[in-house]
């Protein structure tokens, strides 16, 4: 499922009319793995390309959150636990769980799972989450099982439903919720035309 140049064509004005091959490099990876994944539909594919665009500041790189999580309890050494209040704290490992990757994985216990699932070592090594192809699986698994919220893309895209904008419950609640929706259709447009073209 690589972009060609009418996909290309399609989004380029999202990025200010230009995109720089650290751009390009960070779409086709995640296409890849897209595809890996065995998804072919593409309104999931426009969706996660879509969270990427906002999550990433428009870098289509894996990105390490601004602030490392300062005034955030994840960016201290806490655990989630069960809610305010009853944050766990934790020594071992000495490292700190703030947002990294595509899709700003943040958390001890998210960290943990997410490696458990990848077979990588994520809790010890969590700036492995900045690797390109660790933070490709991270958003695809992620979002496709629901991994984040519990809610996965299936939920909103399916033979019933098209919902561009709830779809954003899959990573942060409604935030940004609109404008997440807006990118997504862009990319949706591009990756049929591309089908379109096959």
């Amino acid at each position: 499922m690589p972009g060609t140049k009418e996909f290309y064509d399609d989004v380029r004005p999202m990025f200010g009319g230009h995109i720089s091959q650290s751009q390009i490099d960070g779409i086709e990876n995640i296409l890849k793995a897209i595809a890996e994944a065995g998804i072919t539909d593409e309104r999931k594919a426009a969706y996660m390309l879509a969270t990427v665009f906002h999550e990433c500041a428009k870098t289509m790189e894996p990105i390490a959150e601004f602030g490392k999580g300062a005034g955030h309890p994840y960016g201290q050494k806490f655990k989630m636990g069960s809610g305010p209040g009853h944050r766990v704290a934790y020594s071992s490992p000495d490292k700190l769980y703030y947002g990294r990757g595509y899709v700003q994985l943040t958390w001890y216990e998210n960290y943990e799972s997410m490696g458990r699932l990848l077979h990588v070592d994520l809790l010890n090594n969590p700036e492995m989450a900045l690797q390109p192809e660790i933070a490709a699986a991270i958003l695809v698994k992620g979002m496709s099982g629901g991994f984040f919220t519990g809610a996965g893309l299936g939920k909103y895209f399916n033979d019933k439903v098209t919902d561009w904008v709830n779809a954003r419950k899959i990573i942060n609640g409604l935030d940004a919720a609109e404008m997440i929706a807006g990118y997504a259709q862009v990319f949706h447009k591009g990756l049929t035309e591309e089908v379109a073209m096959a």
